[in-house]
């Protein structure tokens, strides 16, 4: 099913070195960096929706703005065992939500609170 609501997001960070290798263990991926007219981005490359990490002056990270779910690809408890050795923390754990799948909340190291999905099996 395509997705007409969502094409694009960024994620703010202030130090872009830090918030990229925290992304990268905890995704175990790789980021691309890039510079897109005069804005530090870290894409994070996907099928479909994609988005990047983003320095912008105007852009601070917050863990009060709107909750943003990554897909983590079935790896959910693979992915929430790095986050914290990544240097962040897991604000709610692993938590089923029916045939949903299950989510859990991370915050990073710059201080943005971001969703993690995975899909039922």
């Amino acid at each position: 099913m395509k997705n007409d609501s969502v094409n694009w997001f960024e994620i703010p960070v202030v130090e872009m070195p830090r918030a990229a290798a925290f992304y990268e263990a905890v995704l175990a991926t790789k980021l691309k960096r890039e510079d897109f007219q005069g804005t530090s981005m870290a894409v994070l490359q996907a099928e479909g929706v994609s988005g990047a990490l983003v320095t912008m002056p105007h852009r601070k990270p917050s863990k009060d703005g709107a909750l943003l779910y990554l897909n983590t690809d079935g790896q959910l408890d693979a992915v929430l065992a790095r986050v914290v050795k990544a240097g962040g923390a897991v604000v709610m754990p692993r938590t089923e939500i029916g045939p949903q799948g299950a989510i859990a909340v991370m915050l990073d190291t710059e201080g943005n609170e971001v969703g993690l999905h995975q899909e039922a099996p």
